[in-house]
């Protein structure tokens, strides 16, 4: 579903991502680990046709980046640091909006069932604008899922969620990897990503360092990671 060879990004001088691969299996949950800096949102960026390549060869679900982005977006969900919702409509509001550009049939109930699984139906005609941050987080994440996507890319996406919205979110990922949705999420919890990835991935320096899946890991993936870091 995902496949990236020798991925080159540069900001003027500075090169973030240096020659790096990156493969995903149909129903693989990647969890993708590293350092600040190491350039993890910088490449989902680029996986979601936000950001264009320097150079290198990037293709999700068959379609080639960046030349074939309005096809790789249809099958995308994505939450990144910015919820990209509309404060002046409301939870509903912004769903339905979201929803008529998928052409998402039955678009009343999929948005009732969406509220439901996070914990905004009791808000569901409150402007978004009144929300707090981990209310949007969640908001922001029904948005995603809303066109119950190929490809699922989670940037950091428990940051500002308190104990019962980040269970909520770990509920949803497992719900969406049981599907056999692709997933890449990049995360700084090990604890909470061990319990949900399948493979686990370290990108330091700009390129990949080291890969395992959950079998491998055997309750020691602090160590792995320590040892991809060379810390």
């Amino acid at each position: 579903m995902i496949e990236v060879c020798k991925l080159i990004k540069l900001f003027g001088a500075k090169k973030v991502l240096r020659g790096m691969d990156f493969h995903a299996q149909e129903g693989e949950f990647v969890a993708l680990l590293g350092p600040n800096g190491a350039g993890k949102s910088t490449f989902l960026r680029i996986l979601a046709s936000l950001s264009r390549p320097t150079a290198g060869e990037v293709r999700v679900a068959g379609y080639k980046l960046p030349g074939q982005a309005a096809a790789v977006r249809a099958r995308l969900g994505v939450v990144t640091h910015q919820p990209l919702l509309y404060g002046d409509l409301t939870a509903e509001e912004n769903l339905r909006f979201y929803g008529r550009m998928y052409g998402i049939g039955d678009l009343n109930t999929r948005t009732d069932e969406v509220l439901e699984l996070i914990g905004l139906a009791p808000r569901r005609r409150d402007l978004v604008r009144t929300f707090s941050r981990g209310m949007q987080q969640r908001l922001a994440i029904g948005r995603a899922i809303l066109h119950d996507p190929d490809v699922m890319l989670f940037d950091e996406p428990h940051t500002g969620l308190d104990q019962d919205a980040c269970d909520m979110l770990d509920n949803v990922l497992r719900e969406v990897a049981a599907r056999g949705r692709t997933v890449v999420m990049t995360s700084h919890d090990l604890a909470r990503v061990e319990d949900l990835a399948t493979r686990f991935d370290v990108l330091s320096r700009g390129v990949i360092t080291a890969s395992t899946g959950r079998n491998e890991l055997r309750g020691n993936l602090l160590d792995f990671y320590r040892e991809a870091l060379a810390i």
